[in-house]
């Protein structure tokens, strides 16, 4: 019997540990209470039309409507070089000088072939003569006085050949010396002294004083927007000074690696800024000021999957939905709404990406920090006399 006692008494801690566990195992399988979802407060705004205000803006450079290369017409070593780049040159001013020895001595052996040839035609003149004069007292024939004919023909024809090569080698000689054939200013040069340079090579780049262009580029979309004749107002980079000018000429084909269209605006060339500063152009026919659109600021904006969405609140049961929109294009730092929305609707337009569809919420309102009291006449008395005691 005590055994059996002591057995019992043995066994009952276990049974004790065994309803602990299975207790905790019943607990353990229960869900836990579900947390309710805070509501948060937003801020909204009322969708309603307000007027475009950004007009498209391209950067620009100002270029000079004709610009020539300059380049010899005849090879060469470059032996001096007078233009700079930026020095305003004039026409005919020396600009560069090839070595003339070689076209020199080539001009002086025209010239003593010309001299052969004028020997060897006088003598030919000479002997007809004299043969027309036999011919008229028939000692000789007729054939004779033929045959010195041709000669004096052939000897006429060498001298104007020699003529001509005495010419054209004073010419090339002439084509040694570069000179301006147009007033402007040096833009670019090209060759240096020392340089051997080929017949045509581009040496010096001049700028022709006249008008001047200011040339940018617009995308294939708005090409066909941009018409010849329609003003465009171009401003300054530095002094925000406009200037009004009228699109010249719009590129028939896009550029191969950009696919944008270069488009070249006339301007008074008195008030043109200085060549290649930046400027930028607003053609008016791609102006859009004014018009009613309806506009949000950015922080509005999420995307849900593939297209962009807001959260419209409806204030009957202050929960939130989602919106999908069509964007149109950006007004500054707003986007422009092209459907979706109508006017009079409540859009959220801050804390955006922690609300859930059908979310309560309420309207933020700002706290107001109250002012503290400015202190009366008397306390500042008393601040006053307490400062004066502690000096002492």
């Amino acid at each position: 019997m005590t055994e059996t006692v002591s057995r019992r008494l043995f066994t009952l801690p276990i049974r004790a540990s065994a309803l602990l566990l299975a207790a905790a195992a019943l607990v353990a399988c229960h869900k836990p209470a579900a947390t309710e979802e805070p509501i948060r407060s937003v801020k909204v705004m009322t969708v309603g039309a307000s007027a475009f205000g950004t007009e498209p803006e391209f950067s620009a450079e100002v270029k000079p409507r004709i610009e020539s290369r300059l380049g010899f017409r005849v090879a060469g070593k470059l032996t001096k070089r007078q233009a700079e780049v930026g020095q305003q040159v004039k026409a005919g001013q020396v600009l560069a000088q090839l070595d003339p020895q070689d076209y020199r001595l080539a001009a002086e052996a025209a010239r003593a072939q010309l001299a052969a040839a004028t020997t060897n035609r006088d003598l030919a003149a000479a002997h007809l003569k004299r043969y027309k004069e036999l011919r008229d007292q028939n000692f000789i024939s007729g054939a004779d006085l033929e045959n010195r004919e041709n000669t004096f023909k052939a000897a006429q024809a060498q001298f104007e050949q020699a003529q001509a090569q005495l010419s054209s080698q004073g010419n090339q000689a002439s084509y040694t010396t570069l000179v301006a054939d147009v007033s402007g200013v040096v833009t670019a040069i090209e060759a240096e002294p020392g340089q051997v340079v080929t017949a045509g090579m581009p040496v010096v780049r001049i700028a022709q004083d006249g008008a001047r262009d200011v040339v940018f580029s617009v995308p294939e979309d708005r090409a066909a927007l941009v018409k010849v004749g329609s003003p465009v107002a171009v401003r300054g980079w530095s002094d925000e000074r406009e200037i009004e000018g009228t699109v010249r000429e719009v590129a028939a084909s896009a550029d191969p690696v950009t696919r944008t269209y270069t488009v070249k605006v006339a301007i008074d060339a008195a008030k043109s800024p200085p060549l290649g500063s930046t400027v930028y152009a607003r053609p008016k026919s791609l102006s859009h000021s004014g018009v009613a659109v309806i506009k949000l600021p950015t922080s509005a904006l999420r995307q849900d999957g593939m297209a962009s969405a807001v959260w419209v609140l409806d204030k009957n049961t202050m929960t939130v939905r989602s919106q999908p929109v069509q964007l149109a294009t950006a007004d500054g730092n707003e986007a422009v709404v092209a459907g979706g929305l109508a006017p009079g609707m409540l859009v959220v337009v801050a804390g955006v990406h922690v609300l859930q569809p059908n979310q309560k919420v309420t309207l933020y309102e700002p706290k107001v920090i109250s002012a503290p009291a400015a202190p009366s006449q008397r306390e500042v008395r008393a601040l006053g006399t307490s400062a004066a005691g502690a000096t002492r």
